[in-house]
């Protein structure tokens, strides 16, 4: 079954920030593709969860994570270094549907499992050096909604607040990681999990 037979999705929401190229499209996935990859990589990707280190303190990420792309395409972000598993059919479908999208190729895909409201992910930037100057990162959200924040680095009173929707993907280009940070603070609402698919291009 071809899932991207007869989908179509609405034209993207263009965030009206400073030196920032970023693009939000709410019906990426329809309601029954997000529920099916959902179930799928919630079963069967190879979670893990590493060890961080916190002003000299040894904490585990409060989220669980897994790496998929080609051969040779490591990842390295807060001194935690991921090797990529080979990209699944399911993997494979959603980033071709992502390239057709937005004009970009990618090679790994960074999965994020938040298994409830406190898991998360604090303020940080997508730049390490392997991702190339102006990178192109596509975030795919499953499962339950959450809060995705962004502030500007020089000026961090400058916020802007989207709440992820299964099926939603977001876009960030150009300029954005250099002068926005972003993260998916913890709830104390009873959320269930939800998945990110964080698509990238290792250089």
């Amino acid at each position: 079954m071809d899932l991207f037979s007869s989908s179509e999705f609405q034209k993207d929401q263009h965030l009206q920030l400073p030196n920032a190229d970023i693009s939000y499209f709410p019906d990426f996935l329809s309601t029954e593709q997000a529920k099916h990859y959902f179930t799928i990589f919630h079963e069967e990707t190879a979670w893990q969860q590493d060890d961080i280190k916190i002003f000299g303190k040894t904490y585990k990420q409060p989220r669980l994570t897994a790496l998929y792309g080609e051969k040779g395409k490591s990842y390295t972000y807060s001194n935690i270094t991921m090797h990529p598993k080979p990209f699944t059919v399911p993997l494979l479908e959603i980033k071709n549907r992502i390239e057709q999208a937005c004009d970009a190729t990618f090679n790994v895909v960074l999965l994020n499992l938040y298994r409830d409201g406190n898991d998360s992910n604090g303020w940080h930037s997508d730049d390490e050096k392997e991702l190339g100057n102006n990178p192109v990162i596509a975030s795919v959200s499953l499962g339950a909604k959450r809060k995705f924040q962004l502030r500007n680095k020089k000026d961090k009173t400058i916020r802007r607040t989207i709440e992820l929707t299964p099926g939603s993907l977001v876009l960030m280009k150009g300029e954005t990681q250099h002068f926005w940070q972003h993260q998916i603070p913890k709830t104390k609402k009873n959320v269930s999990s939800r998945i990110n698919l964080t698509f990238r291009k290792i250089n």
